[in-house]
């Protein structure tokens, strides 16, 4: 399977590789590198190892989506569910690595709004940068209350919940403020990947040791299409974070190994996720709730979230992103400026000020909209979707078409032509159905009250 992957994207003919070293100033008339060869600056961006980006890259999509997956499954069905995740998986798989390709043939490009730039223009550019930033901010806000439920299940909700939050946001600006990745947060990721690992493990054993009484699994289930969708988003957005591919892949010694990295987070992920939702969903039953942890008994929902604490107090997941978002907006005013490459007092005020902001703007979202958790629902259906799925076959006709030889290069790979063609359209779906059904749920959260109050100091969810 390997081999088909390699075969379609990263060898669509021997010329589609670009050169063997990212250190080249231009790939197929590219721009030059957005860190160049930085081997001689004071600030070193490219220190990572394709392990290392794998890392980060579980940590930052596996924290988040594992939690909520046996839900889903419990909504549709083991079979359903467990084929859905799959193929989402392999789906997710192969946009990775069209994305990882279009980066390797665009140097320049460092984040989403750049390859807008190449694709869409100035309009492009400005939309998917402004996409980028306000996911990646939402993300951090939604790390926020993950921290903020597994806090309030430690401490028996005694804290008020903006307490909980803001004990959580102090770590996330912390190990946001380095600039280089491998300062803190490259290896502190590997600590991340064992916490929530080994608290998965003891939440799948406390399932298994305290099945619930009377529960139903049910192989398929029918339901109308909202609630059917409302449920798969789960799934769906599981595998949200392409968007961090590019960002990653700049700061990587040999940006070429990359292709290693995405094909350890595929692999990781699906088998991983559908190990932790069967289990889950097969001793809990239709009741899980998610996150799945808080459906577990009392003793093993304390030591399930405990052991999950050091990769919620070291805030990585949260802290790639802020640190993202931050580094987005400093490299499309610095990019060419001495700033970006040495310890400069300009420099460094507007990072610090950047990273704040971002840090603080998520915190206030967190706890001042009550609708925040949906509101980064429609933040995933509106940019997840694309950047996760529907650019990846935008970005592989464009540079088949524009490297290659035009209509005659497309005309001559129907089938790979035909996949991506797909690949726009389903991101396409994504996005439409997911609005409608995050737009709905809040509708009925409004009509149901079960929307809160701003800045409220009720007790965790």
């Amino acid at each position: 399977m390997k081999e088909v992957f390699h075969s379609s994207v990263g060898q669509i003919d021997p010329s589609f590789e670009g050169t063997t070293e990212h250190d080249e100033a231009f790939v197929h008339g590219a721009g030059a590198d957005v860190f160049g060869d930085d081997k001689n600056h004071q600030i070193q961006y490219r220190t990572l190892t394709w392990p290392l980006v794998a890392v980060l890259m579980i940590t930052e999509i596996v924290t988040y989506g594992t939690l909520s997956l046996p839900s889903a499954l419990a909504v549709v069905g083991i079979v359903p569910g467990v084929i859905l995740i799959a193929f989402l998986g392999v789906f997710a798989l192969y946009t990775s690595l069209v994305l990882i390709q279009f980066k390797l043939n665009h140097p320049d490009v460092h984040n989403m709004g750049d390859a807008g730039m190449i694709l869409f223009g100035p309009i492009g550019r400005e939309v998917l940068s402004f996409g980028t930033v306000l996911f990646a901010v939402f993300a951090v806000g939604g790390q926020l209350l993950a921290a903020q439920i597994a806090l309030g299940a430690l401490s028996d909700n005694k804290l008020c919940l903006m307490w909980y939050t803001g004990i959580f946001a102090i770590p996330t600006l912390l190990l946001s403020l380095p600039r280089t990745l491998n300062f803190s947060l490259s290896w502190m990721s590997v600590l991340a990947v064992i916490s929530i690992l080994i608290s998965c493990v003891v939440a799948m054993a406390g399932a298994g040791k305290n099945p619930t009484p009377g529960r139903s699994v049910q192989v398929s289930v029918s339901s109308n299409f909202y609630t059917a969708f409302i449920s798969i988003t789960s799934p769906v957005f599981a595998y949200a974070g392409h968007f961090m591919f590019f960002p990653l892949v700049s700061e990587m010694r040999r940006p070429q190994d990359a292709r290693k990295a995405a094909w350890a987070l595929g692999s990781f992920s699906t088998l991983f996720y559908i190990l932790f939702a069967v289990i889950m969903y097969v001793y809990i039953g239709d009741k899980v709730a998610s996150p799945a942890f808080s459906s577990l008994p009392v003793k093993w929902q304390k030591a399930a979230y405990g052991l999950a604490l050091p990769n919620l107090l070291e805030a990585v997941a949260g802290a790639l992103y802020n640190h993202t978002a931050a580094k987005i907006i400093f490299i499309r005013f610095f990019r060419d400026s001495p700033h970006l490459h040495s310890h400069t007092m300009t420099g460094w005020f507007w990072w610090t000020f950047l990273v704040v902001l971002a840090n603080g703007a998520a915190f206030v979202l967190a706890i001042g909209v009550p609708i925040f958790a949906y509101l980064i629902g429609i933040a995933a259906a509106l940019f997840a979707s694309w950047y996760t799925y529907g650019l990846a076959g935008a970005f592989w006709i464009h540079d088949t078409y524009v490297l290659k030889g035009g209509m005659r290069a497309l005309r001559q790979r129907p089938l790979m032509f035909a996949i991506n063609i797909l690949t726009v359209l389903a991101g396409a779906f994504i996005c439409v159905a997911g609005l409608y059904a995050i737009i709905k749920s809040i509708v009925v959260a409004y009509a149901t009250n079960l929307v809160g109050t701003p800045f409220s100091c009720g007790v965790a969810a």
